[in-house]
């Protein structure tokens, strides 16, 4: 079967897992996959957010595709404090772990994505130093990003490709970055209240009190 990389996060509690594993059996309810690696991470960045099941919401939702970032996409991202990335070895097997696909959360200050244009720039702070995305990403830079408005269960669903950059005037102006993320963003997808889940007011992460914003950014 495929390589798979799943994440739980469980925000008010600012707890989150990664698991990768290979698909061993789909179908119409699902799929099933054996666990190959799974490991724990810490809380840093998580913003603390409740959670409400909102029954009648879910996938048959209104879908909208665009080649780029239209205007709403650019608002979210420009306002968003959290988003999810995902990424693969460019020989990402069913063999090795270390030969597979990731996903991870990355967070922020409202605001810490920089849109211009089409093209996105994140700060990446000091984490757990196992660097699955960025490793990845140095190898082959395609990923998927995902989005999500935590009021209306909207999700953004992102293709794009990434580059790591470890110098320059805007990484050394930006507090607490230790790299800084460039990802072109190739096409969209956004669904509209497509999650089950609506979150309340978010607690920012008391790690983020050391990190910088754009507008202070030389």
């Amino acid at each position: 079967g495929a390589p798979v990389g799943l994440l739980g996060i469980e925000p008010h509690t600012r707890r989150r897992n990664r698991m990768n594993g290979v698909v061993t059996e789909r179908g119409a309810a699902g799929f099933s996959v054996a666990v190959s690696q799974s490991f724990g991470n810490c809380p840093k960045y998580i913003q603390a957010r409740r959670p409400e099941f909102v029954p009648g919401t879910g996938a048959a939702t209104k879908v909208q595709r665009s080649a780029g970032l239209d205007t709403a996409a650019r608002r979210l991202i420009a306002q968003a404090d959290t988003f999810f990335i995902a990424t693969a070895h460019p020989q990402a097997d069913a063999v090795s772990p270390s030969l597979g696909v990731d996903v991870s959360h990355r967070g922020g200050k409202p605001g810490f994505v920089q849109v211009e244009g089409d093209t996105l720039t994140v700060p990446d702070f000091a984490g757990n130093n196992f660097f699955n995305t960025l490793g990845n990403l140095a190898l082959n830079p395609r990923c998927g990003l995902l989005f999500i408005d935590f009021e209306t269960g909207d999700l953004l669903q992102l293709a794009a490709r990434g580059a790591i950059e470890t110098d320059g005037e805007a990484l050394h102006s930006f507090a607490g970055a230790q790299r800084l993320l460039r990802l072109q963003v190739l096409s969209g997808l956004r669904r509209e209240a497509a999650s089950h889940l609506r979150f309340g007011p978010a607690e920012l992460s008391p790690h983020l009190q050391a990190t910088g914003a754009w507008n202070r950014v030389r």
